[in-house]
């Protein structure tokens, strides 16, 4: 079987959705599935290409596992307002296109996979298809035009707000499968109109091999300096979404902890702001994200992990970072309400607290920190959620069989075929 992935964010980025669609591609690759992904240059989420990436061309490259990689030239802005954004997401649709439908001629796949966002590039993914003769596969991590309403970077009565809605509605409705990474996001498929039979859940996974809980104090607290008895961590992506405001705020309500870091481990537009809002709170910490090697060290270190969201974000997005917090055996506190797909996820391994309150959550931040039995036992109640929810093998397993099924190649006909391939 041949895949192909369209996809925006990759490595060398190694948080979020790129995280999550590398893994995706060289699990594959690894399990026998010729895989081709054409990306963007890495630019996530500092929003500024890499260094040693910035070039007006393509570039091509072999992944160690042997997954064929052409990252495309695209527009980066500094600051990612919502127009700058659209602009951003069309340069890479119009940079892609003429790879994916070489590819589509070329590579022949049989399943082409698309992962939102950005929905822009939908022609490249189904061009592909449709040359291949494949099926097509979208695959959205994101709902990017409700998450743009729901922050503010586009007004949803507005002409383009209309437009954008307009737009994700045909575009849905285009792809022979749709997943995404809950139920409640499945949820707003059937609402969108998608037909019951082409959705199915892919959920985002942990590597329990590459993570999992420390017993002993992390090395990496004495890498970076921090001396207190206790760190409560946030790591990933810095950006309007997540309701990062609220962290500062709660540590005014914590300056008496001269045992307590609050750790913030990560790059993007909230960065600046945040260390502003930081200045005179000692306690407050920023740092640079950590290699993927130190990812098990870097959640380990937490003694409690923080997850703020805005309100009405929780069911549009499953932020990417929890199944690695849940792997690493750490309790965590969530800006979120019991009925979300979050809440749902937190609960039972963690503390819920209401969106835009640090008042709510530095309390319950203090408790857990005065509480080591019940963090114990969080913890040790994330990590068999992480095995029983969100094993990477066996999500992946699961899907492997549905692209099979989806392109029509048993597996038994799928290696007399890559046998005749390579005469």
């Amino acid at each position: 079987m041949r895949l192909l992935v369209i996809c925006i964010n990759y490595a060398p980025e190694i948080i979020s959705t790129g995280l999550y669609t590398t893994g995706l591609a060289e699990y594959m690759q690894q399990d026998g599935v010729e895989t081709d992904v054409i990306t963007a240059l890495p630019y996530y989420p500092a929003w500024k290409t890499f260094e040693g990436w910035r070039r007006p061309f393509w570039k091509s490259r072999l992944s160690e596992n042997g997954v064929r990689i052409v990252h495309c030239p695209i527009y980066v802005p500094r600051n990612p307002t919502g127009a700058r954004r659209i602009l951003h997401y069309i340069s890479f649709a119009l940079s892609a296109l003429p790879i994916g439908l070489w590819k589509g001629l070329r590579r022949r796949p049989d399943v082409v996979v698309m992962v939102a966002p950005s929905l822009i590039a939908f022609p490249v993914a189904l061009g592909a298809a449709r040359l291949a003769g494949g099926a097509s596969w979208l695959h959205i991590q994101d709902y990017e035009v409700e998450a743009a309403f729901a922050t503010g970077l586009l007004s949803e009565k507005g002409r383009v707000g209309r437009a954008a809605k307009a737009f994700e509605k045909w575009v849905l409705g285009r792809f022979d499968r749709t997943s995404s990474i809950s139920e409640p996001m499945l949820d707003k498929l059937r609402d969108k109109g998608v037909s019951e039979e082409s959705i199915y859940e892919l959920r985002n996974w942990a590597n329990l091999e590459k993570v999992t809980p420390l017993t002993a104090p992390s090395p990496l607290k004495d890498e970076l300096g921090i001396k207190t008895r206790y760190v409560a961590l946030y790591s990933g992506n810095l950006a309007n979404k997540q309701g990062l405001e609220l962290l500062p705020q709660m540590a005014r309500h914590l300056r008496h902890r001269e045992d307590l870091t609050i750790a913030i481990c990560g790059d993007g537009p909230m960065r600046a702001p945040l260390q502003e809002m930081a200045r005179d709170l000692p306690m407050i910490r920023f740092f640079p994200l950590q290699p993927i090697e130190k990812l098990s060290d870097l959640l380990g270190m937490a003694d409690v992990h923080l997850l703020p969201q805005i309100a009405g974000a929780a069911d549009l997005v499953l932020p990417s970072k929890l199944t690695n917090m849940l792997a690493s055996g750490r309790p965590m506190i969530a800006t979120t309400t019991a009925d979300t797909a979050l809440g749902r996820e937190v609960e039972g391994v963690g503390r819920l607290v209401p969106p835009g309150d640090p008042t709510a959550m530095a309390k319950a931040l203090e408790e857990l920190l005065d509480a080591p039995e019940e963090r114990r036992c969080l913890g040790a109640a994330a990590r068999q959620r992480a095995i029983e929810r969100w094993d990477m093998t066996a999500i992946l397993s699961r899907l492997r069989n549905e692209f099979e099924t989806l392109s029509g190649i048993p597996a038994e006909a799928e290696c007399s075929l890559d046998s005749s391939r390579k005469t």
